[in-house]
Order: C-alpha cells, then sequence, then structure tokens
C-alpha cells in the first residue's frame, strides 16, 4: 500500500494544492480512526505501538528513497538523512531490545 505522499511522487507541486492538503489531513485522520479501531478490537497496546512502528518504519523508508530521487537528479532538497537513520535505528533496537519482530 503506498503512502498518501507517495501518490504524489512525481507532481510534487500538487502537495501544494489546497484540495490536496484537505485531502492529506483527511486521510490523516483517518489514520488515526483506524489505530484507535485496532486498539480498541484487540485492547492490546503492543499490537498498536507494532502497526503505528511499523508505518514510521515505512515513512523513513520513503523518505531515504525520495532524497536519494533529488540526489540523483540534483534537485534542491532538504537532508533528512541523518534524521531518518538515527529515528529508524532507535526503533530497530527498541524493537530488538523488546522482542518486537516487524
Amino acid at each position: 500500500m503506498k503512502s498518501t505522499r507517495e501518490i504524489f511522487n512525481y507532481n510534487p507541486s500538487l502537495l501544494e494544492e489546497a484540495e490536496v492538503i484537505e485531502l492529506l489531513e483527511y486521510c490523516g485522520e483517518l489514520e488515526t480512526e483506524i489505530i484507535e479501531f485496532k486498539f480498541e478490537k484487540s485492547n492490546s497496546k503492543e499490537l498498536a505501538m507494532i502497526d503505528m512502528l511499523q508505518e514510521v518504519i515505512k515513512g523513513c523508508s520513503d523518505l531515504e528513497k525520495e532524497q536519494m530521487e533529488h540526489d540523483r537528479f540534483g534537485y534542491e532538497a532538504p537532508n533528512y538523512q541523518n534524521a531518518i537513520l538515527s529515528l529508524k535505528k532507535y526503533i530497530l533496537d527498541r524493537c530488538r531490545e523488546e522482542k518486537i519482530w516487524l
């Protein structure tokens, strides 16, 4: 499943359109509702945490790919790489320590 930002990879200027911003906010609200529903259904914080961590790891990987595309085509882009690598390492280390397998 693609993240909402992946859908606009080939036309990032659309991300500045008011309708797209509104749509992304709505998608964020729905994602929050899904997480809350999963928590209520399972009544397990661990399952909710695993789901959230999986999404964070996927988002980090997506941003790494996006950064590589900017580097490849010579576009000016913010340097997310160090922050992403640190966050990803921290999450994976904590998951290993807590025996949570993603």
